[in-house]
């Protein structure tokens, strides 16, 4: 309905109240008790009048209209001086005031909000798949259209993936994704609980008798320890099964005891790597049998040991030496690469995500290596007199720590390196102490975790190269740390470890140990902590082996958080029961000092 209509429909529609305010003047008193007539229509308006009582009554009552003809820029300048323009008030009365309000509701539609236009659904679900879940939920509750957009199936997939949940799922697993992201709400919440308030089951992973642990790793729940004894022992603790197997080596059987210590041990999701004293290696897959697929012999000791997270590539160094191993793509077992270094390496990593060829970053005293297999050996850093104390690497940066030494003390620092551009990013901390650990890979974006001999353990603002929060964590200096968005998991050179809620500064709660913590890795559900003694020497050995075991034999423990039990009531495994009975329960409940 265009302006000229809409005058004249307002023209019209007043004359006729007019005229039946005349009948009603003109009626006698008599005839107020009667039944009102019908007011008269104006002689050849009639059918104009009715109609446009019609369209008025569609109009009340929520019906649509054609769409409105395209107006010259003039009259829609016109339009807009009438609609902000006050009504005039007739002196119909009340009639004449409702007619002026239904006009300017009128004048007001041609400004349509966006849930009256019908678009098409697929477009709808391109606007709304930007939106997190509290807007989706106010969404929601717009209208009927919107409920049934904001709960499409498509957006709470994506919200699913999104944060992590469920992520090797696809979208036709299950019937009702907001539902199942309802669910996992609630149980990251429950595991959040649980991890404050240390609730949950806790195992102490057999030993062997009459060894010392030498060294521990872990990869998503399964664990790989090495011995003196020269035992390989594996366990996976999301069966809670912990009779590991050995892994089986290709020493003589007629030699028992002779075998040399293990010096390294590193484990993934196919593979475990084993490294003993007089440099032989041993790979084993975890998906053919215990006893091992490759061995490797180096002619002086191995000093560092790496294994890929992704894939199958081993990396070793020793003497001046390192070596890169790769099957391939029969099966075999060969050298990838060879790099010849300047001094012998300390610390050695590969980088994770690398497309073709592997590469890695070593440390050899104040020099730090890049190690390509398609290249030669390239020095990434080197500053006389600055050895370096630890390292880590992600998937285009690497971070280590220096210390600083010499007439000009700088304080001992760590420095980040993109891997790319082959050059120092942040130069980050001003410490006393030598940094001694240093988390990269596993911390949130941005941010990076480390902690040093002068018993703290910082945060570190990669976008600022400050430090956003310092804790002061153990007494005998920082040995292992780990974070994720809201916790710290640091272990200290005492045997003590420590969780911390770092966005609150508090500590949440702390168990302890005799040995140095060497190794922690946690998830979302559970927590691997590893307690290895300096001497490597089986002491006392007339005493009981549980005892002994516990005193210098180091100790590993594993921690479900997704079990409803309390950490500290759960029974070890040495302790439970070969079999039960219906009503009762066997097994023994141990306190230590």
């Amino acid at each position: 309905m265009d302006d000229h209509s809409l005058d004249e429909f307002r023209r019209r529609w007043q004359e006729e109240l007019a005229q039946a305010q005349a009948l009603r003047k003109r009626r006698r008193p008599e005839a107020a008790e009667r039944r009102p007539r019908r007011a008269e229509v104006a002689p050849g308006c009639g059918e104009q009048a009715s109609g446009y009582l019609a369209l008025a009554q569609g109009l009340l009552e929520g019906a649509g209209r054609p769409p409105p003809a395209r107006a010259t820029r003039a009259e829609r300048q016109d339009a807009a001086s009438r609609s902000r323009s006050p009504p005039a008030r007739e002196v119909a009365g009340g009639g004449e005031q409702l007619v002026d309000q239904l006009i300017r509701d009128l004048n007001e539609m041609d400004d349509v909000p966006f849930f009256d236009i019908q678009l098409p659904y697929e477009l709808a679900i391109n606007i709304f798949q930007y939106l997190d879940r509290k807007e989706l939920g106010r969404c929601a509750q717009v209208s009927k259209t919107w409920k049934v957009i904001a709960e499409d199936e498509v957006l709470w997939y994506r919200l699913c993936q999104q944060e992590g949940h469920l992520p090797e799922s696809s979208i036709s697993d299950y019937s009702c994704w907001k539902l199942i992201f309802q669910e996992c709400r609630a149980k990251e919440h429950m595991l959040r609980t649980n991890w404050k308030n240390r609730k949950g089951a806790v195992s102490e992973l057999e030993h062997i008798p009459d060894a010392v642990l030498c060294d521990v790793h872990s990869h998503d729940g399964i664990v790989i320890a090495g011995y003196t004894s020269g035992d390989v022992r594996v366990w996976d603790t999301h069966t809670w099964d912990y009779t590991a197997p050995f892994l089986e080596s290709e020493y003589e059987e007629d030699e028992p005891g002779m075998q040399p210590y293990v010096s390294f041990v590193r484990i993934n999701s196919s593979l475990a790597v084993a490294a003993y004293e007089d440099g032989f290696l041993n790979i084993w897959d975890l998906r053919t049998g215990k006893y091992p697929v490759h061995r490797f012999e180096h002619d002086a000791r191995i000093q560092a040991l790496a294994l890929s997270q992704d894939d199958a590539t081993v990396a070793t160094a020793s003497a001046f030496d390192v070596v890169m191993l790769r099957p391939s793509e029969e099966g075999y077992w060969q050298i990838t690469a060879e790099f010849e270094v300047q001094k012998l390496v300390d610390y050695l990593e590969i980088v994770p995500d690398t497309e073709r060829y592997p590469v890695a970053v070593a440390t050899a005293g104040d020099l730090v290596y890049l190690l390509k297999a398609e290249d030669s050996a390239r020095t990434l850093h080197y500053v006389y007199g600055q050895p370096v104390t630890c390292l880590d690497v992600s998937a285009n940066q690497a971070a280590f720590g220096v210390k600083s030494l010499g007439w000009v003390y700088e304080g001992n620092k760590i420095l980040v390196y993109s891997l790319e551009a082959e050059r120092c990013l942040s130069k980050l901390g001003n410490a006393l102490g030598d940094f001694t650990c240093v988390n990269l890979r596993d911390s949130p974006p941005n941010l990076m975790v480390s902690g040093n001999m002068d018993r703290r353990v910082r945060i570190h603002d990669l976008r600022t190269d400050k430090i956003a929060l310092s804790l002061s964590a153990h007494q005998l200096g920082v040995s292992a740390v780990q974070m994720d968005d809201w916790k710290i998991v640091s272990g200290g050179e005492e045997g003590l470890v420590s969780v911390w809620d770092y966005r609150m500064s508090q500590k949440l709660w702390e168990v302890h140990s005799r040995h140095p913590v060497r190794h922690l890795s946690f998830n979302s559900h559970s927590l691997i902590t590893a307690n290895v003694p300096y001497e490597r020497v089986v002491r006392n050995t007339d005493l009981d082996n549980f005892t002994t075991h516990r005193r210098h034999r180091g100790l590993i423990h594993a921690y479900e958080f997704a079990v409803d039990r309390l950490a500290f009531q759960s029974t070890l495994p040495i302790c439970r029961a070969a079999d039960t009975v219906p009503g009762y329960n066997y097994d023994l409940a141990l306190a230590f000092p």
